[in-house]
């Protein structure tokens, strides 16, 4: 790597950073300022309200990353060339016969080095904050009632409740449904409260479900395998992966797994969902893809016409990258309604704008 290669490095880099930075702190000032009545007025004064848009805003850093981390690669290669352009860095290389496309290949490192950060940040930072993400602006303590989605465990016990709160890991009003090939056949259980206990060593009465004052609050035939009776309307039952955070998941809870999650997910006896799991597997397989065609196709656009104003050329160039991405959204959509089958859903923008992209940046002129 030569220095002027070094130097294009940097300019990228440098450009990644503040573009990066501007985003972000835009979007939180938005965000905040929308909803300062979330914050303010609480206990604890200015100190505390302080602490809690800090932790708020800071755990959700990762998620604004996910969510701009492609288009703030793009702005900074088409920033970063155009800066060549403006101050004719382009002209003395190509003088000494370097082509364009050696002239930018430091800008194509540094967009494959940020696009690599988008999957390690969903698969380790997004999954570790998960909790956090899912909690309301005004509840920081996650004690306030949470609507519920229910889940099946392995073994096929369904459960389903009214309300939960995270902070005691406790359910109001949870139905328990045994299915039908239990030993004791079909029973339903009817629990005031629950409370889920971790696995703690070999304690029994943990790694599943505290059950008070449940109707029937007895039984007379065979009791279900997983079904510990501890007294009259209170009951133990042990599960497997039916732990909280599965019974009390919101519509959209599995946009926050690591890949690996929602590949195990995808041969979950549960059917909800399965085709929005897949649709989202698929598309974390191609998203670093698409964002190198969305770079490539930007800096084609910006290099095919130098003799275009940059600041018209940079225009056009997000111009196409903002269609690709509107046709990424609609595929998706189109995978989720099941129209696409997912694995097209997730690989057709690479399909349609990856040859058209190659064929534009072959014709840039060396």
């Amino acid at each position: 790597m030569t220095a002027i290669d070094r130097m294009f490095l940097w300019t990228f880099f440098r450009s990644y950073i503040i573009v990066l930075i501007s985003l972000v702190g835009l979007f939180i000032v938005i965000d905040l300022f929308t909803h300062l009545d979330a914050f303010v007025n609480k206990p604890g004064g200015f100190v505390a309200s302080a602490r809690h848009i800090t932790y708020y805003y800071g755990n959700r850093v990762p998620e604004y990353f996910d969510l701009f981390g492609n288009f703030v690669t793009l702005i900074a290669g088409a920033f970063t060339v155009a800066w060549m352009q403006r101050n004719n860095e382009l002209l003395p290389l190509l003088s000494a016969g370097v082509p364009t496309r050696r002239a930018i290949r430091p800008v194509f490192l540094g967009a494959a080095v940020t696009l690599a950060l988008g999957p390690l940040n969903q698969e380790f930072l997004i999954p570790e904050v998960a909790d956090a993400l899912t909690s309301q602006r005004d509840d920081p303590d996650q004690a306030k009632a949470q609507s519920l989605m229910g889940a099946y465990d392995s073994s096929g016990i369904h459960f389903e409740g009214l309300a939960g709160f995270r902070k005691d890991k406790l359910v109001k009003k949870m139905c328990v449904t045994f299915p039908e090939h239990s030993r004791s056949g079909m029973v339903h259980l009817t629990a005031q409260e629950a409370v889920f206990r971790p696995k703690q060593g070999d304690d029994p009465l943990t790694g599943g479900w505290l059950l008070t004052d449940a109707t029937p609050d007895t039984f007379t035939g065979e009791i279900p395998l997983n079904l510990t009776v501890l007294g009259t309307g209170r009951f133990f039952v042990k599960v497997q992966d039916a732990d909280y955070d599965a019974v009390c998941r919101g519509g959209a809870w599995y946009i926050y797994a690591a890949t690996s999650d929602l590949q195990t997910m995808l041969v979950d006896p549960e059917p909800r969902r399965r085709g929005k799991l897949a649709v989202l597997f698929h598309t974390r397989v191609t998203r670093p893809l698409v964002g190198m065609v969305m770079v490539v196709f930007g800096l084609a656009v910006i290099l095919g016409n130098p003799n275009r104003h940059v600041i018209i050329s940079s225009g056009l160039c997000l111009i196409v990258s903002a269609a690709t991405f509107l046709f990424v959204i609609a595929c998706k959509y189109l995978g989720d309604q099941d129209v696409l089958p997912p694995p097209l859903a997730a690989w057709l923008p690479v399909i349609l704008f990856g040859p058209p992209a190659l064929v534009a940046f072959d014709a840039v002129h060396t």
